[in-house]
């Protein structure tokens, strides 16, 4: 027994404190801690090297919209679990743990509203929603705001943040590749623009369908954007892969998207993407 555990009814002894994990975000690419209430005043990007982190999908379209205004876009709502799947948990739970932390009904958010003044609707996925991924929730999204973009005439925006289809509702959730591509197509078929923005991660089914069918393909700075892993894509074709293969910014040398726009500079670039597309002065 030491003296201060002999002596320990009599002595306090000082206790470290524990910083909460919630204060501090380590930046992944310079490693530098961010105070977390500087975040959202930075649309959360590092403060130290600009590195774009996960944005909430709330605090981005609020700082999308003028004056942080938009009007929901109706979307049918899809019948829960129709396989009654299970892996090492029921479907259906997982769900309901979904839409408890994110207060979603599913992976996206339909809505119109306008920046700059100018008309745009508007679909975008949650990656907190188990991970973005495309189920037949998502793909009725896509459908209904692309239809709602051709009965009122406005040009479509969609910002994709997605691990790919959704594993639990099997060939269903693949079977949304096709709808979504049908919508977009569409929309073009009514001459109205369809852009696309690209955020970390966009992989898979969606990246395989929709996310890159914009008319202008926009992405965010350091953004991982791809169908299958590096490690399966390498075994598949038996190479070695380019490092960074699968970036915004490899993929704007090589002619797959049409620019790479931080997120201050969004607005400005979208004033003058629809401004010009839709021959309209921006307010």
């Amino acid at each position: 027994m030491s003296f201060l555990s002999a002596l320990r009814p009599s002595i306090k002894t000082a206790q470290k404190k524990e910083v909460a994990e919630t204060v501090w975000e380590k930046c992944p690419k310079c490693s530098q801690l961010i105070y977390r209430a500087d975040l959202p005043q930075h649309q959360f990007c590092c403060t130290h090297c600009g590195h774009h982190l996960r944005w909430p999908l709330a605090e981005r379209l609020a700082a999308l919209w003028d004056n942080a205004e938009s009007v929901p876009i109706p979307v049918p709502e899809a019948a829960d679990d129709p396989l009654k799947f299970r892996d090492k948990k029921k479907y259906a739970d997982r769900l309901r743990e979904a839409r408890g932390s994110t207060l979603r009904r599913d992976a996206y958010v339909a809505a119109h509203g306008r920046v700059h003044g100018l008309p745009l609707c508007v679909v975008a996925l949650d990656f907190d929603f188990m991970t973005g991924s495309m189920g037949r929730a998502v793909g009725h999204a896509i459908v209904a705001a692309a239809q709602y973009a051709v009965a009122h005439r406005l040009p479509l925006l969609a910002i994709t943040a997605s691990g790919g289809a959704r594993m639990q509702e099997s060939t269903l959730s693949l079977l949304q590749m096709a709808r979504t591509t049908a919508a977009v197509v569409e929309l073009k078929q009514a001459g109205l623009p369809y852009l696309c923005l690209l955020t970390d991660p966009t992989t898979g089914g969606v990246t395989a369908s929709f996310a890159m069918q914009g008319d202008i393909i926009l992405a965010e700075p350091g953004a991982l954007i791809g169908f299958a892993g590096p490690r399966v894509i390498a075994q598949t074709i038996g190479q070695t892969l380019p490092e960074g293969f699968q970036t915004a910014e490899y993929l704007l040398a090589h002619g797959m998207v049409d620019a790479v726009v931080k997120r201050a500079d969004l607005r400005e670039v979208l004033r003058k993407i629809l401004s010009t597309l839709q021959k309209k002065p921006a307010a």
